[in-house]
């Protein structure tokens, strides 16, 4: 009960400025806008229009599959659909996006983020669907915007769209609390509940907590098949063969392990996903079309900052690192979840050192990284090598 009393507050304070459905929207005013007639717009000026806000980032990849849908929409309905796009991101790094990535949807920049407060939001993509009469239709997802729904509204048909409401919290580390509140005695432990709506999918290994630190593994949101690939080593997506997957929605899981040592974290979490699902898993070694990381350029390569205070940090995402102390193996890992080709990558430069890597490039734009990694003194080269792959299946 104490817990659902937490996670109801968490939304009240976060959704006091939030327009609700069916009310009319403020005059929101963009004051940035690229890719548009105009430098700024009102909404009123809109008015007699459907209006799309979709809020997204250029480091969304779910955000970024919405946009071809979206831009035939508007190309659909040129007079009477307007879609505004709305990032936080920097004029500068929007405008380099939309080179290479054209758009008739027009673009908003909202760094400081006065558009958002309106419509509280966690996660991205978030739409948000304006009647012709300027009223809340609803906040949703982009996909639940069909040709059908349009035509709808227009003829001033009542239309009905998956509501989007995201539990809003302040960390991930806030959000774990509220759903796995720490035992006095911080004694072993498993525990697993079903999903928290409105919350993302992720895990922590605790790898800067000095008591957690390989002893506790954490998942908020996770379908089964990601629960095996953090028990077997945190395997990544490209390297897992999951037969098990359908066309059925993902069922997801909430899991918290607690262990006495560090060598029994990995072994118990098998153990207990083996005893709940007839699911198993296995490593075995496959042939695979792999980028290797190579060093070309050693004078370039011995620029890269050596790290000297000793302290790890693990800041990443689509586009953009910044991490302490991180080896060569640890960035061919970023590569391969965050770069551009979305291909496995292989660490062959032989490198032990630890390095402090901070660097932004365009994953929209391939060349950009390369270029980046030249600067490094570093390659990406395609080869085929044998490598550990985790293979998931039924146990039935």
């Amino acid at each position: 009960m104490k817990k659902l009393v937490i996670i109801t507050l968490l939304l009240l304070n976060t959704a006091m400025a939030q327009v609700k459905k069916g009310e009319n929207v403020p005059d929101l005013n963009f004051k940035t806008l690229l890719n548009a007639p105009n430098k700024q717009v009102k909404l009123s000026s809109l008015k007699g229009k459907v209006m799309i806000i979709e809020f997204w980032a250029t480091w969304c990849g779910a955000c970024l599959n919405a946009m071809p849908h979206l831009n035939q929409l508007q190309k659909t309905y040129p007079k009477q659909v307007q879609v505004i796009t709305v990032s936080s991101e920097s004029e500068k790094r929007i405008a380099t996006f939309l080179k290479s990535r054209p758009s008739v949807l027009w673009s908003a920049v909202d760094t400081e983020e006065t558009i958002s407060k309106l419509f509280p939001h966690q996660l991205i993509p978030h739409t948000v669907v304006i009647s012709p009469e300027g009223k809340l239709i609803a906040t949703t997802n982009p996909e639940s915007i069909t040709a059908l729904v349009i035509d709808s509204i227009l003829q001033k048909k009542q239309v009905h769209l998956p509501e989007k409401t995201d539990l809003m919290y302040g960390s991930p580390e806030e959000l774990m609390l509220t759903v796995f509140p720490l035992p006095k005695g911080i004694e072993p432990r498993f525990l697993m509940q079903k999903e928290i709506k409105g919350a993302p999918g992720f895990s922590t290994t605790y790898p800067l907590d000095s008591i957690f630190k390989g002893r506790r593994i954490t998942a908020v949101n996770l379908g089964i098949s990601d629960l095996y690939r953090l028990a077997y080593g945190s395997f990544g997506s490209k390297r897992v063969v999951d037969s098990t997957r359908s066309t059925d929605k993902v069922i997801a899981y909430c899991v918290d392990l607690i262990v006495e040592k560090n060598e029994q974290l990995l072994p118990e979490f098998q153990q207990e996903l083996l005893k709940r699902f007839d699911v198993k898993a296995k490593i075995i070694k496959q042939l695979k079309d792999v980028e290797v990381l190579k060093i070309i350029d050693p004078d370039k390569f011995k620029k890269i900052p050596l790290n000297t205070n000793g302290k790890r940090s693990y800041f990443a995402r689509h586009g953009e690192i910044d991490q302490q102390s991180i080896t060569m193996a640890d960035f061919a890992s970023y590569l391969e979840s965050y770069g551009s080709r979305k291909q496995i990558v292989v660490d062959e430069t032989n490198s032990i050192s630890k390095f402090d890597i901070k660097f932004s490039f365009q994953p929209e734009n391939p060349n950009s990284l390369e270029k980046q990694l030249f600067e490094m003194g570093l390659i990406l080269e395609k080869k085929q090598q044998l490598i550990d792959v985790l293979m998931i299946y039924h146990s039935k």
